[in-house]
């Protein structure tokens, strides 16, 4: 989900409580505080040989002992917008920050209004190979072969 997205849901939905539901299942306890907005950049060359950018935009998101505190939409609108600064376009996909209990980048996948306020479903990233074709993957995940020079 990128940034224009998810300002988009949070001005539908003012006020709302957040819910950030965990991938395995479980929620982020609902005092929360959200301590950073950031531009993630990340330049990389893959196995390939292809130089690549990646960018994203990561909320971090810590629990205290102030129990009685609570983010809502509109809470979490005005973060993004104290943020805009340090972001250089709102087409960045959404990543939150969190302690599981080590450091841990999950993608924001969705929100969703339910009774109970404003879900943001968060999923595990994925490693992947971006130069299958250079590694010998084929479409059906089939690896490449011993000595064939792939990765």
């Amino acid at each position: 989900m990128t940034i224009t997205e998810l300002k988009a849901l949070l001005a539908k939905h003012p006020d709302l409580p957040l819910i950030i539901n965990l991938p395995e299942g479980g929620i982020v306890p609902p005092h929360f505080h959200v301590t950073e907005v950031a531009f993630s950049k990340k330049d990389f060359i893959d196995c390939g040989g292809t130089i690549r950018h990646e960018g994203k935009c990561l909320l971090q998101v810590w629990v205290a002992n102030d129990l009685d505190h609570r983010v809502n939409s509109t809470t979490l609108a005005k973060i993004l917008e104290h943020g805009a600064p340090v972001i250089p376009t709102d087409a960045l996909p959404v990543e939150i920050e969190y302690c599981m209990p080590g450091l841990t980048h999950l993608a924001l996948t969705e929100v969703a209004p339910q009774d109970d306020g404003l879900h943001l479903q968060l999923s595990h990233r994925e490693t992947d190979c971006l130069a299958k074709d250079v590694c010998g993957i084929t479409p059906d995940g089939e690896a490449c072969q011993p000595g064939s020079g792939c990765c």
